[in-house]
């Protein structure tokens, strides 16, 4: 009897031990709600630093046939896990996705977090057509930030080329047009104007959050540039094309690093209208006030621009 009785005891403790150790089912089914992430490293990249990718899959991929539209995302590294972000702080892109969903004006993406390649980031992420208009001394400040050739295109090409190709070949994707995005903040937003408006038969939408229209460091130009508004006036005029059914968010807060681009965003609205863009239907571009150049403003408002942005 006091040897069944000591067996009856040691199974309950097992079993209070591997319920500490083990994730229940209704752990289980958390995390499965919240989708999955996986990551890839040390990715070559013809005329590029090694790359390296953090992809959500959203919740119910691994156990459907259902097929996902895309959307591809600069600073891979500081969207969902604040353990490897620069600054301790995250966009929560899945959060934001989930929230769409959840609100029925989104459908379900997959997310491409393409990480910035450290130092490499400027020159990686400065579009060529600013770079190459720019007056030698501007240029010059451009050179002296970036330390080493301008790759966005060679970067631009990787993702439109190899990249996608591996995405749309690995994944169940919808590789088109209408159901591929891109989204970037600061210089990532450049980078992101830059992929709407060079290949428009790739990407139908693009967030361009906090774009760093100075290119340089502000202070660098005395105020209010001229030239960078020629710049990206021009730049817009010749390159942004119809709407043809795509759909283009700009927007910028008002505070720290932010507070500079008021004066450029209001020459790349105004281009954007000349060129007959409905405000509201195919283009928005908003201010958030008293907001940041930072992940948290960001994240506050990524769900209303995944609403606006990757809504039918």
């Amino acid at each position: 009897m006091v040897t069944m009785r000591r067996i009856a005891q040691f199974v309950f403790a097992l079993g209070l031990l591997l319920a500490g150790l083990l994730p229940s089912a209704a752990y289980a089914q958390a995390r499965a709600e919240q989708g999955r992430l996986l990551e890839y490293q040390g990715i070559a990249a013809t005329g590029l630093p090694d790359q390296r990718l953090t992809i959500w899959l959203p919740p119910g991929y691994d156990e459907g046939t259902q097929r996902y539209r895309v959307l591809y995302m600069h600073d891979g590294h500081n969207l969902f896990d604040p353990a490897k972000s620069n600054f301790n702080k995250i966009w929560a892109a899945d959060k934001a996705m989930l929230a769409g969903m959840a609100a029925g004006t989104v459908e379900p993406h997959i997310i491409i977090g393409i990480w910035a390649p450290g130092v490499d980031r400027y020159r990686q992420y400065l579009p060529r057509p600013i770079h190459d208009r720019a007056s030698p001394a501007l240029r010059a400040k451009m050179d002296e930030r970036a330390q080493g050739a301008m790759v966005s295109k060679a970067y631009l090409d990787w993702i439109t080329g190899p990249l996608k190709s591996w995405v749309d070949a690995q994944f169940r994707t919808l590789p088109g047009r209408d159901h591929t995005a891109i989204v970037g903040s600061s210089m990532g937003g450049l980078m992101s104007c830059y992929a709407f408006m060079e290949r428009p038969d790739v990407f139908g939408r693009a967030g361009c959050v906090s774009s760093h229209w100075p290119a340089v460091d502000p202070r660098d130009v005395a105020g209010v540039d001229d030239e960078l508004q020629e710049i990206l006036d021009q730049w817009f005029a010749e390159r942004l094309g119809q709407p043809d059914g795509r759909r283009l968010w700009l927007d910028h807060g008002t505070a720290t690093l932010d507070a500079y681009y008021a004066p450029y965003q209001q020459v790349v609205d105004a281009r954007i209208a000349a060129q007959g863009w409905p405000r509201g239907k195919d283009w928005e571009s908003r201010v958030y006030e008293g907001a940041e150049h930072e992940e948290n403003a960001w994240a506050a408002r990524l769900p209303e621009i995944f609403g606006w942005l990757l809504a039918d």
